[in-house]
């Protein structure tokens, strides 16, 4: 007779790849327990997706509001904390935090930070418990980059960057990735004056050239930020009346004075959980697993950002679907990743499906290319909006493996694209599709066609 657990399963961490594993698992009335240290939910529901999707369609519509001729005369003012009630409101809607989701579908949940002591036990605080299986989904935190007084200066993460009940004049955030640029345009948007650094050579270095190079010029030209690239952050620093930056630009250290300051110097995976006692192998960049997300344990199992920095929401809680399902049913399905979209939240949005440009060259892969700018289609002068470009890469055969956008409703327009590459349809299949002429994402149709004509 097999040795007895606790649990079948015990789901490490509620975001959305553990949520995903653990509600799926319930539900086909498996022994399932969810330990969470924080949020249930996990952070992207809590403290980033739900309250940055409020924050940032709050400043965009303002900001818009007052860019409009007819709104010329007229002093809009907002009350910035009620920003903030908006955003926990959300959240509550949302699920925010709700063990109670968890325990309906028959989950038994746990409280605390759990630790491997053998592959078949956590500790939870002073208890242990046993479980034939687990399922890491511990996702990840900010990486604090090697920034001097970072342990004594007062800063704001990107988990309490927009839920803040004080609106500061000058404000300085460190890195210019996708939450650094979402973080500048919300404060920029709202009439605060931003300083963004950025370590690369330019904004949103996961994303091409062209893309971040947009980016930066609406910052700079319509949002009136200050935007220096290839700029290392030294240090910060504190007095009674305001905080400091020193970084480093063009060989020259140079000190800014600010109201606050922004980290937003991207994520490293959670791996304190004692896994060399359960004998999982792990590297920097996140746990090891093969493509059924077995661990170098073959009873644990990894999904979501503990895995890859590269993850996101919809991937992670596919990760965790994908995962649930196979153990129920002992299938071995292989996740496809072909079509997923990398998203940031400013105005205009950014989105990118498939391989960039530069992935391709990376992999010295031939490709076919098309961009059209958002001047060259008749929604730019309906709108009054010049800012952006789609762009298409396909194989030899047209088929379409990439795309990168930089327009309004671009998140939106991603999802198209999105259907179109998950499934290896043609530029042509594309370009004959048809597309509301007076819309953004009629440049899709128009890069289409310019592919298909390419020799």
């Amino acid at each position: 007779m097999g040795k007895k657990y606790d649990f079948k399963y015990i789901v490490i961490g509620s975001g959305p790849a553990g949520s995903a594993a653990a509600l799926t698992l319930g539900k086909a009335k498996k022994r399932v327990a969810l330990v969470e240290g924080r949020y249930f939910g996990g952070s992207n529901l809590n403290t980033r997706d739900i309250p940055y999707a409020v924050a940032l369609d709050f400043s965009h519509t303002y900001s818009k509001a007052r860019s409009l001729p007819e709104f010329g005369h007229q002093d809009l003012t907002f009350n910035f904390s009620t920003i903030a009630s908006r955003e926990l409101k959300a959240i509550v809607n949302a699920g925010g935090n709700n063990q109670k989701l968890y325990e309906e579908s028959g989950i038994i949940c746990f409280n605390g930070f759990a630790n491997f002591l053998d592959p078949h036990t956590i500790a939870i605080g002073n208890r242990r418990i046993t479980s034939e299986n687990f399922i890491i989904a511990t996702g990840s935190h900010l990486k604090i980059s090697e920034i001097s007084g970072t342990e004594t200066v007062g800063f704001l993460s990107p988990e309490t960057a927009i839920k803040t009940r004080r609106l500061p004049k000058v404000l300085a955030i460190v890195g210019g990735g996708s939450t650094g640029c979402e973080i500048a345009s919300f404060y920029a948007e709202l009439g605060v004056k931003v300083i963004l650094f950025e370590f690369a050579e330019r904004l949103l270095p996961k994303e091409d050239q062209e893309v971040g190079e947009t980016i930066s010029n609406y910052f700079t030209q319509e949002l009136g930020m200050s935007v220096f690239t290839s700029t290392k952050v030294v240090a910060i620093q504190e007095d009674s009346f305001s905080k400091s930056v020193i970084f480093r630009f063009e060989n020259q250290e140079k000190l800014i004075r600010v109201d606050n300051i922004v980290l937003a110097t991207g994520s490293e995976p959670n791996l304190d959980c004692g896994l060399e006692n359960a004998k999982v192998k792990y590297k920097n960049s996140g746990i090891v697993v093969n493509k059924h997300f077995e661990t170098t344990a073959k009873h644990i199992y990894a999904i979501g950002d503990c895995i890859s920095t590269e993850s996101s929401t919809e991937r992670a809680y596919t990760e965790g679907l994908t995962l649930a399902t196979n153990l129920i049913h002992k299938s071995k399905n292989i996740l496809n990743y072909h079509g997923f979209i990398r998203q940031t939240n400013t105005f205009p949005e950014v989105a990118t499906i498939g391989y960039s440009e530069d992935d391709l060259i990376k992999r010295d892969r031939k490709y076919k290319k098309a961009i059209i700018k958002l001047d060259e289609i008749p929604a730019s002068k309906i709108y009054n909006f010049n800012y952006g470009f789609i762009k298409l890469l396909s194989d030899k055969n047209n088929r379409l493996i990439g795309a990168s956008l930089v327009c309004p409703n671009a998140s939106l327009i991603a999802n198209e694209v999105s259907v179109v590459i998950r499934h290896h349809l043609t530029a042509l299949e594309l370009a004959s599709t048809p597309h509301i002429m007076n819309s953004f994402n009629y440049a899709l149709k128009l890069a289409a066609k310019k592919i298909v004509e390419k020799k």
